[in-house]
């Protein structure tokens, strides 16, 4: 298999945890890409038309990109550990990696906003509009931090990957000085190997 993969980008670490987990790891080339919010990677764009990372082609040749599609299909090839099939855990799961995916999904804007943007056309109510859903997400995983420890799966890998991306690149909201708890159970969490084999280099 082969991934367009950037070290930097939190949703092909979120791949790549899953891939280390289920023991996929050393089956997947890291392809190198270029993705850009205004300029796209034309070598991702031959194989998909939103040209983002990661996109992940598959052994038969199948291109699957979205994080959440290329997880569910590398849980599948690995047994379905990942991402529990049916109940309440199921729906905890699901749950949980979509809140996590939406603080990442702003994140991103805010970066883009602060990145790929002059200062002159900078939103501040954009960016504050962003650092709400944050802080909000936030305040609800540091509630439930305790029904996370000794639990693996899809929601708890997204959720590490999505505070690790804050700490990367927005170490000034300084989540872990008001989420004690959160910060207890990631930095446990933080120490698996596929967490430490899959993190970014300092920005």
């Amino acid at each position: 298999m082969k991934l367009f993969h950037s070290h930097f980008s939190p949703y092909a670490r979120k791949v790549m945890v899953v891939a280390h987990e289920l023991g996929l790891a050393e089956r997947i080339t890291l392809l190198p890409s270029a993705a850009h919010p205004i300029k796209r990677d034309s070598n991702i764009l031959e194989h998909h038309p939103l040209a983002q990372v990661p996109t992940l082609i598959t052994d038969d040749g199948a291109v699957l990109a979205d994080s959440r599609v290329i997880c569910e299909f590398l849980d599948s090839l690995g047994g379905g550990a990942l991402l529990p099939h049916t109940g309440p855990d199921r729906w905890n799961a699901l749950t949980l990696q979509s809140t996590a995916d939406g603080v990442l999904a702003a994140a991103l804007l805010i970066r883009y906003e602060l990145t790929a943007r002059l200062e002159s056309e900078r939103s501040s109510d954009w960016i504050s509009g962003q650092n709400q859903k944050i802080q909000t997400s936030l305040q609800s995983f540091e509630a439930r931090a305790d029904l996370f420890h000794n639990r693996l799966d899809i929601g708890t890998i997204t959720l590490g990957c999505a505070l690790g991306y804050l700490d990367l690149r927005l170490p000034n909201l300084a989540w872990a000085m008001r989420m004690p708890a959160l910060k207890a159970w990631y930095e446990t969490f933080s120490q698996r190997p596929s967490m430490q084999s899959t993190r970014p280099p300092a920005a």
